[in-house]
């Protein structure tokens, strides 16, 4: 070590925090999607380094982490052990360095926690600048990057393949140079998690974690389940927030009428909670990506919670369906191709909803 290696933790003094994360025991644990943090510094080197969970050690759908210098990925890892230390940027003379930390997999399957951040730098590290605006994004699979990396729609689910920086959300939120958090979990739903055999699938109600940290099976040090540790929404308030549930929903109501009245009818609750969290934010919901058979009760919910509450600062948005033509990940999930047209149409319109630049 030199005289000038200074070692920091990722407090709010040292990092900018990207989406909900838990700070616990000088360790800042990171359970949903593209959740991390961003610091600047000038100076030679620096390292990263991480924690995982239990679930490191079982090598089922791990924690996959990426780290960027200068917005270069330098590390796409899984964490298969307890800890680990990169090495991300190294140089003979100073220069000015952005490193990005992004968890790009999900959190239901396994969190991570950023330990340490180890510098070369006199005058230390500091928190990178804060975006103009602030996205929200509460979804599914799609908002996750699942599958993304795969190009066989026949293969199933892997935390390998899942790739959140690649997906329309975190897409839309870098065309609208916006912060962002995701709130998402593959196979959730309003009423009901995917389901194949006609019946409701109750573990997996987005709205029921929509007020906690976040849901995994891994813990934070082994202690704590992110499930059990309330949000507090002071610390993240959102100019936007865009909801895409309802293509798991899809999986049970199908051409019911009676289970899509039902559909549109939590929803209207769940848009609810989200504004009793939310007193001032701008609600965008939206569906079709993978099927467009429930917006009409997207629009209906809308409508029936905008009359009870006179709430009219919320819309709706369609998605184009995915075409087979611009290919699909693992499980028939979208594509690349199929993300980036998707941000392309959703960043044009919040930039003509929200008026922004």
């Amino acid at each position: 070590m030199t005289e000038t290696t200074q070692v920091y933790r990722a407090t709010e003094d040292n990092v900018k925090i990207i989406g909900r994360t838990h700070y616990y025991n000088d360790v800042r644990w990171l359970a949903l999607s593209g959740s991390g943090v961003e610091f600047t510094f000038y100076g030679r080197k620096a390292e990263i380094t991480l924690l995982g969970d239990a679930i490191a050690l079982t090598g089922n759908n791990l924690a996959r982490m990426a780290i960027c210098v200068n917005g270069v990925q330098v590390i796409d890892d899984q964490l298969n052990q307890r800890e680990v230390t990169y090495t991300v940027f190294e140089s003979d003379t100073e220069q000015e360095v952005t490193v990005t930390v992004i968890k790009l997999s999900e959190a239901a399957m396994s969190t991570a926690g950023i330990q340490a951040i180890t510098v070369d730098a006199s005058e230390g590290i500091k928190p990178a600048p804060a975006g103009v605006h602030t996205i929200e994004f509460i979804g599914d699979s799609i908002t996750c990057g699942y599958g993304v990396d795969d190009e066989d729609g026949t293969h199933s689910f892997s935390t390998a393949t899942e790739d959140v920086t690649m997906a329309y959300a975190y897409q839309t939120a870098r065309r609208l140079g916006a912060d962002y958090s995701m709130v998402s979990y593959s196979g959730y739903g309003i009423i009901t998690g995917y389901t194949e055999n006609d019946q409701k699938l109750t573990t997996h109600l987005l709205p029921d974690y929509y007020e906690k940290v976040g849901k995994s099976e891994g813990r934070f040090a082994d202690t704590l389940l992110p499930q059990e540790l309330p949000w507090d929404f002071n610390r993240l308030v959102p100019d936007l927030i865009v909801i895409n549930l309802g293509t798991n929903d899809d999986s049970y109501t199908k051409d019911d009428p009676g289970r899509q009245a039902e559909y549109a009818r939590e929803y209207a609750g769940f848009l609810t909670t989200v504004r009793c969290c939310n007193p001032h934010t701008k609600i965008l919901c939206t569906l079709g990506i993978m099927g467009d058979r429930l917006y009409p009760y997207v629009e209906q919910a809308v409508s029936r919670y905008s009359a009870e509450t006179g709430d009219s600062n919320i819309s709706t948005m369609k998605f184009e369906v995915q075409l087979a033509a611009d290919g699909y990940g693992s499980d028939s999930h979208p594509s690349r191709v199929t993300h980036l047209k998707a941000a392309d149409r959703l960043a044009a319109h919040i930039q003509e909803l929200m008026k922004w630049e």
